[in-house]
């Protein structure tokens, strides 16, 4: 197959504006936080013959973005040379591009997800955020464009088959009552691009069409959540928000709704009769750590205070990072003052042979007797469902 020559991006800022859609009004905006605009869309043949690729183009166009029509059903030339200049290149020109392509068979194959959930699938790959720890560095191949699938009802429709299999919810005694469980943002974070890709509206109205015990569940950074207040989600979907210390998310989560914004969304969906949960990740032991985490917990308390039926969740993750991702953050982001250093670390191994760099068993066994007695007596109605 031919190969496409990409445009080089001279560039690198976020390029996010204040977006007014048709369901969110202008003072909604601002409070759910600036939408990502990205200056060119590509799209392949194969997702243009699809309704929702076109679809995702309309939107696409509607932001400004310049559209590329490919003439092949692949990505080439987003890689810059070896050295930093072409590096830095290359992901600047991937963090402001959007592909809109057809997800392959191998991805419609679902893999487990521990502790999470039993399956993770994905309407997307990749995120327009600049989070200096990104765990999606090292995991997914090339430059960090984001990939949105045009088939969309496809990847839906597959889900079907894996209804009542599973091992962690499924197979939970715990957890069962939340049924199957589908993640859908283990490689991208589908609130953040959903006012291009209209993809999570369409899961969430298939899962609440679902009669069956099934539960979507997906996180984010972002709060743009006015187009998913309405609509008929009959409890089979849980959105999780992604909290952290301010410190945290002032120096490391670039391109994302602040905090506050998070946590008014989180009240916005729980009022809406949304099972909410926290994904406290990552979490880190910076200077005063406990009361910037104290400061969150009470934000997040004072925000659900009052909301009826409240089905609230936590799952606590700690930093953590591999060699091949550090070398890509490192590459990424050569200034960062993120602590990746291994001798700060332990190794921790997996049934692969691979390990990640994790915190000190002493220290985190402190940090965790922490937090389950913290979110206990500052959240008392939240279920934890996992440390790690």
């Amino acid at each position: 197959m031919g190969s496409v020559s990409l445009p080089v991006l001279q560039n690198t800022s976020c390029n996010t504006e204040p977006v007014t859609t048709e369901t969110t009004a202008p003072d909604a905006a601002l409070a759910e936080g600036r939408l990502w605009r990205p200056r060119r869309v590509y799209i392949t043949p194969d997702a243009y013959a699809l309704p929702h690729g076109r679809a995702m183009l309309e939107r696409a166009e509607g932001f400004g973005a310049e559209v590329i029509r490919l003439k092949q059903n692949r990505l080439t030339g987003l890689s810059g040379q070896p050295g930093e200049k072409d590096e830095r290149k290359a992901y600047a020109l991937a963090k402001t591009s959007l592909a809109i392509v057809v997800s392959p068979p191998s991805a419609r194959r679902l893999q487990p997800i521990p502790p999470s959930a039993d399956w993770q699938f994905h309407l997307a790959q990749g995120c327009p955020a600049h989070c200096q720890y990104c765990y999606l560095a090292g995991s997914l191949s090339g430059p960090p464009i984001t990939r949105a699938y045009a088939n969309l009802h496809e990847i839906l429709e597959n889900l079907r088959e894996y209804v009542g299999t599973g091992k962690v919810t499924s197979a939970s005694a715990e957890r069962a009552h939340e049924g199957t469980t589908f993640e859908a943002s283990c490689y991208t974070d589908p609130l953040g691009i959903e006012h291009l890709t209209g993809g999570l509206e369409e899961s969430v109205r298939f899962f609440g069409a679902w009669d069956a015990p099934v539960q979507l569940r997906f996180t984010t950074k972002f709060a743009a959540v006015g187009p998913l207040l309405g609509l008929q989600h009959h409890g089979r979907t849980r959105v999780r928000f992604s909290l952290n210390a301010a410190s945290v998310a002032r120096d490391f989560e670039g391109g994302t709704a602040t905090m506050a914004q998070r946590i008014r969304a989180l009240r916005r969906m729980a009022m809406a009769g949304y099972p909410v949960g926290l994904t406290v990740a990552p979490i880190m032991p910076v200077e005063g750590w406990q009361a910037e985490y104290t400061a969150l917990f009470t934000e997040i308390a004072t925000a659900l205070d009052g909301v009826a039926g409240l089905d609230l969740t936590a799952e606590l993750i700690t930093h953590r990072f591999t060699a091949g991702s550090r070398e890509v953050l490192l590459g990424w982001y050569p200034k960062t003052t993120l602590d990746l250093a291994k001798e700060n670390r332990s190794e921790k191994r997996n049934k692969f042979g691979g390990f990640k760099y994790v915190y000190p068993k002493d220290r985190m066994a402190q940090m965790r007797e922490w937090f389950y007695a913290e979110i206990a007596r500052v959240l008392p109605g939240a279920r934890v469902l996992y440390w790690t």
